[in-house]
C-alpha cells in the first residue's frame, strides 16, 4: 500500500469516493461522466483524464499541438498508435506515472476517472485509496458505438489500451449505454444515490 508522504504517494486531496469508469471506444464514458458531473456540480466533482496527462507529455516529447490532441479530431487519430505505443512505454518503466499526474491539486471529494485502461491504473487507485476507489464498466453494443462513429482500427481497437480490462472480472458497477434513454436514466439515477451517500 501507498503511504501518505512516500515519494510514490498521490499528491491530490483525500477523495471520499473514486469511481473508476472503463469501456470501449464510443461507449459512452465521456458522457455518462459528464451527465454525472452536471449533477453533482463542479465543486463536489471532477472528472479526471488519465490521457491528458499522457497527451500533455506526449505532445511536448514530440512538439505537438496539446489541445488539438485533446479532441476526438484526425489529428489525434493520426498520432493514436504512436501515443499509445509511447504510453506503453512509459507505464512499463513506472505504472503509477500518469496515475500521480492527473490526482495532483485535485480538490473535490468526488473523482470520476473516465478513461481508466489497464488492471494497472486499476491497481494504483486500489493500493493508494483503499475502498474509496470503485470500478465502473460502461458496455454498449457494437451497433450502438457504430451509430456513434466507431469503426473498428487495427493497432488501437485490440491493443491493451482498448481490450485490457477485458477480462478483469467484476466491476462494482456496470452501466448499459445502448441508446435507451430512460434504462440509462435509471442507472444513472441509482449510481448517484450511491456517489451522495458517500458525501
Amino acid at each position: 500500500m501507498v503511504k501518505r508522504g512516500d515519494p510514490m504517494a498521490p499528491l491530490g486531496g483525500a477523495p471520499r469516493l473514486i469511481l473508476l469508469f472503463s469501456g470501449k471506444r464510443k461507449s459512452g464514458k465521456d458522457f455518462v461522466t459528464e451527465a454525472l458531473r452536471s449533477r453533482l456540480g463542479n465543486d463536489v466533482c471532477a472528472i479526471l483524464r488519465l490521457s491528458g496527462p499522457l497527451k500533455e507529455q506526449f505532445a511536448q516529447d514530440h512538439g505537438l499541438d496539446f489541445q488539438k490532441l485533446l479532441d476526438a479530431s484526425t489529428y489525434k487519430e493520426a498520432y493514436r498508435k504512436d501515443m499509445i505505443r509511447w504510453g506503453e512505454e512509459k507505464r512499463q518503466a513506472d505504472p503509477g506515472f500518469f496515475c500521480r499526474k492527473v490526482v495532483e491539486g485535485v480538490s473535490q471529494s468526488i473523482w470520476l476517472v473516465s478513461d481508466t485502461r489497464r488492471v494497472s491504473d486499476i491497481r494504483w487507485f486500489q493500493e493508494a485509496y483503499g475502498a474509496v476507489a470503485q470500478t465502473v464498466r460502461v458496455v454498449a453494443s457494437e451497433q450502438s458505438r457504430q451509430q456513434r462513429g466507431w469503426v473498428f482500427t487495427p493497432g488501437v481497437d485490440d491493443a491493451e489500451s482498448e481490450c485490457g480490462l477485458d477480462n478483469f472480472g467484476d466491476f462494482d458497477w456496470v452501466i448499459e449505454n445502448h441508446g435507451d434513454e430512460q434504462h440509462l436514466e435509471e442507472q444513472l439515477r441509482n449510481l448517484l444515490e450511491f456517489v451522495r451517500s458517500r458525501l
